[in-house]
């Protein structure tokens, strides 16, 4: 028998507010410091008990992703390493754009780890569910935790950032062309150009870069469109996040963001936007 209500829980957009590429590990991932934000606003969950585990995905970005092999139903079997779990039925809307450099996967099952966490486990650390799950992905453990922090290492070593930033108004652009994250950490010219600046969110963010910038582009040139419009507009950060295609831009009120969403709107009607605010 399901539950007389349905439990929900919110897939925030991730972005890399600045993205340091160090090195590249024998294991063949790269050493990186990034500052991760998180806005208000991406997918959506919804969750009841059901006679057998089920996850249906519906949404503007649904098409082409495996209701099967699907990162929500990893997060689930790792945290029934935890606690007792009946099987479940999950609706995931997809609202954010897949392949785009704002979490995708990792958001979801960051969502459902936290829901799960709330509704049966009941273990309430975030640092013990982030260790518990670090094998999904490198961004689940700062998606769980879902605040301004600086990530090291592959991301996954998490430290304290200011919270300067919090309720800062956010555009995000995607081309609605996917871009994978392995061919654009291949293209990394390899120069180590230093770690982040120190200071407040704000200050890091500003000092800071997207090293994986320049090889996106070069694989995804529509990229270089989106930074062109945003540049224009009266954005006080552009930068892409992650490996792409997703660009974002900062904003010091909610009108200049109106403002700006409204005029690449007009001017380039079949690219993905969202109007949000960081948490």
């Amino acid at each position: 028998m399901g539950w007389l209500v349905t439990i929900t829980a919110r897939a925030p957009a991730k972005i890399n507010l600045a993205l340091h590429v160090r090195a590249c590990r024998p294991d063949g991932y790269h050493e990186i410091e990034t500052l991760f934000a998180f806005c208000r606003d991406g997918d959506l969950l919804k969750v009841e008990e059901a006679q057998a585990d089920e996850l249906t995905i519906v949404g503007p970005f649904a098409d082409g992703l495996s209701t099967t092999d699907n990162l929500i139903l990893s997060a689930l079997a790792a945290m029934r390493e935890l606690g007792d779990i009946p099987p479940l039925s999950v609706t995931l809307t997809k609202n954010l754009p897949v392949a785009a450099g704002v979490g995708g996967g990792s958001a979801d099952a960051a969502a459902m780890i936290r829901l799960l966490d709330r509704r049966y486990v009941h273990n309430g650390d975030n640092k013990e569910l982030v260790l518990t799950t670090a094998h999904l992905g490198a961004d689940v453990g700062a998606c769980i935790v879902g605040r301004t922090r600086i990530g090291r290492g592959v991301g996954t070593d998490l430290h304290m950032a200011s919270a300067d930033l919090e309720r800062c108004p956010v555009l995000l652009i995607n081309p609605r062309v996917p871009l994978a994250t392995g061919p654009v950490f291949a293209a990394w010219d390899g120069v180590d150009r230093g770690g982040l600046f120190e200071g407040t969110a704000r200050e890091i963010a500003m000092a800071g870069r997207n090293d994986l910038e320049q090889p996106a582009i070069e694989l995804c040139p529509e990229i270089a469109d989106v930074l062109t419009a945003l540049r224009k507009t009266d954005a006080w950060l552009v930068r892409m996040s992650g490996s792409g295609a997703t660009c974002f831009a900062l904003f010091d009120s909610e009108i200049a963001r109106a403002e700006a969403h409204s005029a690449i709107a007009t001017t380039h009607p079949n690219w993905w936007q969202l109007e949000s605010t960081l948490a």
